[in-house]
């Protein structure tokens, strides 16, 4: 099962900076696929890539996404595999939200989001990424139980 990964460790001043803007315990999201790797787009790793990662609990916290096929993950991974980061989104979606993103790089919850399927995924942050998806969980939980 995927299962989105939210950095929630110190990490450095760009790390602190986002959380300070997006009002967030996290900075930064990864989509967790069935072989151990981690795929999204880092600033860190140049843009778009899978690699593995420790899914340490006291760096990460993970959300099922049983809805989300590994088949679409792999599909975007491929297709954008070695695309840059998105720093234009960055500042035209998150810093000024104008809905202003390229349309060959990625940033991380950007990634994400398309791969779930969310429309206008450059509105995402890691926080608003993971609020959408726990509500996402507590509505699909609560009508199996009905």
């Amino acid at each position: 099962m995927i299962q989105l990964a939210l950095y929630k460790a110190p990490g450095d001043l760009y790390d602190k900076l986002i959380r300070i803007w997006t009002r967030s315990p996290y900075s930064h999201c990864e989509l967790v696929l069935a072989d151990g790797r981690f795929a999204s787009s880092s600033p860190r790793d140049g843009g778009v890539r899978a690699k593995l990662i420790e899914p340490d609990p006291a760096v990460w916290d993970f959300l099922p996404l049983p809805w989300v096929r590994e088949e679409v993950v792999e599909e975007l991974l491929q297709a954008e595999q070695g695309a840059g980061y998105d720093w234009v989104g960055i500042l035209g979606s998150q810093i000024l939200p104008v809905g202003i993103q390229s349309q060959s790089r990625w940033f991380c919850s950007e990634f994400c989001a398309q791969v779930i399927g969310l429309e206008q995924p450059q509105r995402y942050s890691p926080g608003s990424l993971f609020e959408t998806m726990s509500w996402a969980l507590k509505l699909d939980f609560n009508s199996l139980g009905s």
